[in-house]
């Protein structure tokens, strides 16, 4: 009983020596991100000036995205650009088109189909055309017959699309069969390469939050070299003497990062009543996107990471070279 008891008590003692190391551990680092914090407060015109410029960068890079993003949702329904036109031959009544609507209804790759008659298409070009008058003195109405065929996930497979037009100019109703997919390809690439300068952009930010973080850390260190002479001269290791500019670079880097959002945020607020104005004169419904909120959380986190390791990779260089005289 009494060995036992000498391990019970053996162990109880460890784990209070681990629990009262651990939190240690947490009031120092608690003390180090408050004290930092409280630290930038002591320079306002300084600490403002770096983070409205990081914050600007960031905005910069945060609006491109957003902007890109945006333009995507008025591209995302590009599969209506896909339609497929069916000119049929004009020895084909309305009755036989109607037939071969119903046929094309039934097909496996088709999404909806619509048959427009000669009439029809007669009175839809006076209407759009503006030669309303002229266009009734013709004898005969020179339109063919139209089949509108929507592919489905025609975006997707392009062979199919390329495969689906064969079948349909061998159906002896066809004269031929048109589509136009040139300028969705265009602006497929255009797109393709937005998202490309947006990524090289942000990159380019990215090492200038990185850089200009450590920068300020640099000249922090250097006001407060004294201090860290003396840190030196009583054994504090070069881990306890970078703790608190760390957490300076870290709350360089979110402040920076949650006044972007807000730029941002503020900048897309500005625009949004004439952009909805513009989609009504369209016909349209777009509404303007925001930063979402997991969005809003990367923005965080690779701000408030990219300041801190702006400020290790400043420090880990300066306090090797930085020894008491």
């Amino acid at each position: 009983m009494s060995k036992s008891n000498a391990v019970h008590k053996h162990n109880q003692s460890f784990l209070a020596l681990i629990k009262e190391r651990f939190n240690a551990y947490l009031l120092n680092h608690a003390h180090g991100l408050f004290s930092s914090l409280g630290r930038l407060t002591r320079t306002p015109f300084t600490s403002a000036m770096t983070i409205l410029v990081l914050a600007i960068a960031i905005a910069l890079a945060g609006g491109f995205y957003n902007m890109v993003a945006n333009i995507q949702q008025l591209t995302g329904n590009l599969e209506a650009s896909n339609q497929m036109s069916l000119f049929l031959k004009d020895n084909i009544s309305e009755a036989m088109g109607q037939k071969l609507a119903d046929q094309l209804r039934q097909h496996p790759s088709s999404e909806s189909v619509r048959y427009i008659s000669k009439k029809q298409a007669m009175d839809e070009f006076k209407l759009n055309s503006g030669f309303g008058d002229a266009l009734s003195a013709l004898e005969t109405n020179p339109l063919p017959s139209v089949i509108l065929v929507q592919p489905k996930n025609a975006l997707e497979t392009d062979e199919d699309m390329q495969r689906l037009m064969r079948e349909f100019k061998q159906l002896p109703q066809v004269d031929f069969v048109q589509v136009d997919m040139k300028w969705v390809e265009r602006m497929q690439t255009i797109m393709s390469i937005a998202k490309r300068a947006v990524f090289l952009v942000s990159i380019l930010l990215g090492l200038a939050v990185t850089f200009i973080t450590g920068n300020t850390i640099r000249l922090e260190l250097y006001d407060r070299r004294h201090e860290v002479y003396i840190s030196k001269l009583v054994g504090a290791t070069n881990g306890f003497i970078q703790r608190p500019f760390l957490y300076s670079g870290f709350w360089l880097g979110f402040i920076s990062g949650f006044l972007a959002w807000l730029i941002i945020s503020g900048m897309f607020l500005l625009i949004e009543s004439p952009v909805e104005e513009l989609s009504i004169l369209y016909n349209g419904s777009f509404q303007l996107r925001y930063l979402g909120f997991f969005e809003f959380l990367i923005l965080m986190l690779s701000t408030s990471g990219l300041a801190v390791m702006g400020s290790l990779g400043v420090l880990h260089y300066q306090l090797r070279h930085l020894k008491p005289q």
